[in-house]
């Protein structure tokens, strides 16, 4: 198992409370390549669920605060730092060189462009979202499953959904959904056990309950096709 993460990669958009728990613990686990992807810097406000930086990184770009810390517990680990937003322009180049691809961003627009790119490289991608004490998280696997827009077919109208900044997020959600985005890139690397594809695991942290969707490919998706090739290879296409 480790040799295969040692010899494995991925890359991890956006360094926020999402990134800061999956990037520590995918370093952790024995990877040995990591991207960070993040154009924002560090802010006092944000230090409550983005716990990889801290006061004295206040103003720092994320990645390089981030680097540092993972460059702490990981002398050996292969770090590539982005400091840009990702973009149409420069996702294809950026996330090409990974094995995975980990959405730790805030913004429909991103996931999107993640989604959307990652189905032209043909890159699996962990999902992972909060919104104040809810989490969830998925796995979109190009060719065998559903993808992000057989689950939302369209982005909610601009300013229907409020930012993390704006509703705010209870601290510990991303960390515990930063983390399962850990494991299942994991699962996936190192193929032991059940990824989250064809799953869509829902947390609830006021409630303390935990949900599962099955997802189904969407036949009209016009980004992958409603799941063709898995069921031409006849794959597993639980939604």
């Amino acid at each position: 198992m480790g040799e295969y993460l040692r010899q494995a990669s991925a890359v991890v958009v956006g360094t926020g409370g999402l990134g800061s728990a999956s990037s520590w613990y995918l370093a952790l686990a024995g990877i040995g390549r990591l991207g960070l992807v993040d154009g924002d810097a560090v802010e006092i406000s944000n230090l409550q669920r983005q716990v990889i930086h801290s006061t004295t990184d206040l103003a720092r770009a994320k990645v390089e605060s981030a680097a540092e810390k993972l460059r702490l517990i990981r002398p050996d680990l292969k770090l590539d730092l982005y400091p840009v937003r990702l973009t149409g322009e420069n996702a294809l180049s950026i996330l090409a060189p990974y094995d995975v691809v980990v959405d730790a961003c805030d913004n429909f627009a991103t996931r999107y462009l993640l989604n959307d790119t990652c189905q032209v490289l043909g890159k699996p991608l962990s999902y992972g979202a909060v919104f104040r004490f809810e989490g969830q998280a998925s796995l979109f696997f190009p060719g065998r499953g559903p993808c992000l827009r057989c689950l939302f077919p369209e982005p909610p109208p601009a300013g229907s959904v409020p930012s993390c900044q704006e509703a705010g997020v209870f601290g510990p959600v991303p960390g515990l959904i930063g983390c399962l985005q850990a494991m299942d890139v994991v699962r996936h690397l190192t193929g032991r056990g059940e990824t989250y594809r064809g799953r869509l695991v829902l947390y609830d942290a006021r409630l303390m309950t935990w949900d599962e969707v099955i997802l189904h490919p969407d036949p009209h998706c016009p980004v992958c096709g409603g799941g063709r090739k898995a069921e031409e290879n006849g794959e597993r296409t639980v939604n």
